[in-house]
């Protein structure tokens, strides 16, 4: 269900930069093309990158074109060069439009500490979040749903007969990639686009695009590496994940990445070197990146009516386009989220399993309570469990925040 208040508070966040500028476009791509160039002589020259099934990328691309949906790719975070080294692997081909080139987010508090960084990274298609205290109910979160919510699944309107509480489940419903019959003749009696109807949301989008868009995220949130034998296992899917798949307008093709390797150009410990922090590392290390099979629409589409069939339940009368407290915060939708979250996490560990390269992951990285522990207690609860460097989840160790507080 699409709530209209948090695609509108999408939109203003998007509004914060004059991306509705024709010249922002160009500037926008000439900034991405910068980095991805770049970064692409750097891997292939000093490093050895391969990049496995790439037809599946290209498949889950078309396909979301072809139906107006969004396209969501979900991967694990080895390193603080992720993004732009996981694009700026893929091919030429995805580069050439700014269309094709993802949005994602990044750490407020490193990528947008000074006027000069912030205009650089939403230029680089980046959407700046808060890691400690705002959770997955901040403008980012919101402005990557309306990111991925097709302009034209916005502008619907309907018989003004129709109550307000059932336009943000109809929003849905009337977008949905694969209606059932009885629904779609449900739905259609409201349609009704002529002047006397009146507009459920925005018609005008905060930026300029001309086709559906990419997002990518990283959803454990903070880089994870792990000593031996523990290397290249993941932390738990932080569950704001499931709103951009849940929440959007239009339900977006999801395809799981796995990738190793950018861990050796830049490891963690190399923060305490000096200057070498900022030196390529391991040069000639192999870089591998496998993309997986784009999830079933069937599966997504069991979520979204589950979450749905929640919105139906809890939808508040009074503010109808506002989600209420339970659906934020009752146990019910956060075990939803919850739920999603894991199986994005298990497609993305399938893919690990698959490659051969590591031993099986054990079962506790998967727990949320067992990370909460292990963060809270600063690693005591688990000393078998070691980082290279640190772990950044620790909020202590985080004195750059401008919100930190040592009390």
């Amino acid at each position: 269900m699409s709530f209209e208040n948090v695609l509108k508070r999408g939109d203003d966040f998007l509004s914060e930069y004059p991306r509705t500028h024709a010249l922002w476009n160009y500037a926008s791509h000439g900034t991405c093309l910068m980095m991805l160039l770049g970064t692409k002589v750097l891997l292939n020259v000093l490093y050895k990158p391969s990049v496995h099934h790439i037809e599946r990328l290209d498949a889950a691309m078309a396909k979301a074109r072809a139906e107006n949906r969004g396209i969501l790719t979900v991967m694990n975070h080895m390193s603080v060069v992720d993004d732009p080294s996981f694009f700026a692997a893929l091919p030429m081909r995805y580069h050439l439009d700014v269309d094709n080139i993802r949005w994602g987010f990044g750490a407020h508090n490193v990528c947008f500490s000074t006027p000069t960084l912030s205009w650089f990274f939403n230029l680089g298609k980046i959407l700046g979040t808060k890691r400690f205290g705002e959770g997955p109910y901040q403008g980012s979160v919101d402005a990557a749903i309306r990111i991925l919510s097709p302009d034209d699944t916005l502008d619907l309107e309907y018989n003004p007969g129709v109550q307000e509480v059932q336009k943000p489940v109809l929003l849905q419903e009337v977008n949905n990639i694969n209606p059932k019959p009885e629904h779609s003749a449900q739905v259609a009696k409201f349609v009704k686009p002529s002047p006397e109807s009146t507009n459920v949301l925005m018609s005008k989008s905060p930026f300029i695009r001309s086709k559906t868009s990419w997002f990518h995220v990283f959803p454990e949130g903070f880089v994870l590496q792990l000593q031996e034998p523990h290397q290249n296992s993941m932390r738990y899917f932080k569950w704001g994940v499931s709103r951009l798949i849940l929440e959007s307008t239009r339900a977006p093709v999801v395809v799981p990445v796995f990738s190793f390797g950018f861990e050796k150009i830049a490891p963690e410990d190399s923060a305490e070197r000096g200057i070498e922090r900022w030196l390529p590392d391991n040069i000639g290390a192999e870089v591998h990146i496998s993309i997986g099979e784009a999830f079933s629409d069937e599966k997504i589409e069991m979520y979204r009516q589950k979450w749905r069939d929640l919105c139906k339940k809890f939808i508040d009368p009074k503010e109808p386009h506002e989600m209420p407290e339970e659906l934020r915060n009752g146990e019910k939708a956060q075990n939803l989220r919850s739920q999603l979250a894991a199986e994005l996490r298990e497609a993305v560990l399938s893919i690990r399993n698959s490659m051969a390269y590591f031993r099986p992951e054990e079962a506790k990285f998967k727990d949320p309570k067992f990370w909460r522990e292990y963060t809270i207690t600063e690693g005591m609860s688990d000393p078998e469990v070691k980082f290279v460097g640190k772990n950044w989840a620790i909020k202590r160790l985080q004195k750059h925040l401008p919100e930190y507080n040592l009390e």
